[in-house]
């Protein structure tokens, strides 16, 4: 069975009313991409997309040369993130709705929604000079400051949401296992009494518009219900970097001037190989139960500057090999996705998109690596 790889689609490349008034006027994640600096010697920031081309994708041509550039290059669809919060208030939707209206841009694609509320984290975005209009509503040191609150709601607001979705659903570029919609949640270890009950519903409302039901998996790590959901996904580089803080390599130390003593990004400083192969090692371990993730670098000094999470020596051929053999292995035992963080993740670093630095050669390595496997 040919796995297909979905990278992981961001939708924050537009203007939108909130994130003017959280922000600042103008705010996409090009606006903390342009500012970020180096933390380190020979720290590869800021990063630039190849032309300079900081998009809009409110702009439908965008759109449809992303879902061109992926198709070209092995890439079979986009795991696009989805925001739906309190009272059916969304943001960041506009992309999703201009591919469900341009019938015509071939890609496939499925949602994951990041289920919680939106809180003012970012530490290189809070109190900059480019964000002074909601520093004046907000204490800019509280850091879990609520931008936009969350909340499951009633029966009826499931059904709102439901029927939202239902459009995306019975397009045929939606994604489905065994005539299920795929639906992907990133929390789910809180009001796990309502998820329950909103999960379930919607699975009879799935069937009742002719689906077998919905297919739910949620982030590996949370709350894991088998009445509830059909699978649980990694998340990477997170779950293979993050999860245990590691002392940084006395290689990785001298290459870039790091010493353990000194602050900020010594402190989530990551080995490339190291990551890759917890990820192989894992993935050989857990594989018959769970959707597999891969990633291409990770880098998120645009939003959390000194204290940004850096995984260092990435190189396209070191991709290539890695993304090979996990792509060679979900093949091999017919998983049917594998997720890649990501498409457009620029503000994380976690980008295949080309940039200035090294052009198109993550996605040539990626176009190998899919090519010798199938």
């Amino acid at each position: 069975m040919r796995t297909k790889v979905f990278a992981a689609y961001l939708p924050q490349y537009h203007e939108t009313e909130d994130n003017n008034l959280f922000w600042g006027k103008g705010f996409t994640d090009w606006v903390g991409v342009k500012k970020a600096t180096p933390q380190f010697k020979d720290h590869y920031q800021p990063r630039i997309p190849l032309g300079k081309n900081y998009y809009n994708l409110l702009d439908v041509e965008t759109i449809r040369q992303q879902a061109e550039l992926a198709n070209n290059y092995g890439i079979d669809g986009f795991n696009i993130y989805h925001y739906w919060f309190k009272d059916g208030k969304q943001e960041l939707e506009k992309p999703a709705e201009i591919l469900l209206k341009q019938k015509d841009i071939q890609i496939l694609f499925f949602f994951t929604w990041d289920n919680s509320a939106w809180r003012r984290t970012w530490g290189n975005v809070r109190g900059n000079d480019w964000a002074p209009a909601f520093d004046q509503k907000v204490d800019a040191k509280n850091e879990c400051a609520t931008l936009v609150p969350f909340e499951y709601g009633d029966e009826r607001q499931w059904e709102k949401h439901f029927e939202y979705l239902l459009p995306f659903f019975r397009d045929e570029r939606y994604y489905r296992i065994d005539n299920k919609p795929v639906f992907m949640l990133i929390n789910s270890n809180s009001e796990v009494e309502t998820l329950q009950k909103m999960g379930l519903h919607w699975d009879k409302l799935a069937k009742k518009y002719g689906f077998n039901g919905i297919y739910l998996a949620t982030k590996k790590k949370n709350f894991f219900s088998t009445k509830l959901f059909d699978d649980e996904f990694y998340y990477e580089p997170e779950t293979s970097a993050w999860g245990k803080r590691r002392a940084i390599e006395k290689r990785i130390q001298k290459k870039f001037g790091i010493t353990p003593k000194r602050d900020g990004a010594v402190k989530y400083l990551y080995s490339y190989d190291k990551v890759w192969k917890r990820i192989l090692k894992k993935s050989h371990r857990t594989l018959k139960k769970n959707i597999i993730g891969s990633f291409v670098r990770y880098d998120d000094t645009p939003r959390r500057g000194k204290d940004a999470m850096v995984i260092v020596d990435e190189t396209p051929e070191k991709f290539e090999f890695y993304f090979s053999k996990l792509y060679k292995l979900c093949c091999k035992n017919n998983k049917p996705i594998l997720l890649l963080t990501a498409w457009n993740e620029w503000g994380e670093g976690a980008y295949i998109e080309p940039d200035e630095k090294d052009e198109f050669a993550y996605l040539e390595a990626l176009k190998k690596a899919v090519s010798k496997n199938d």
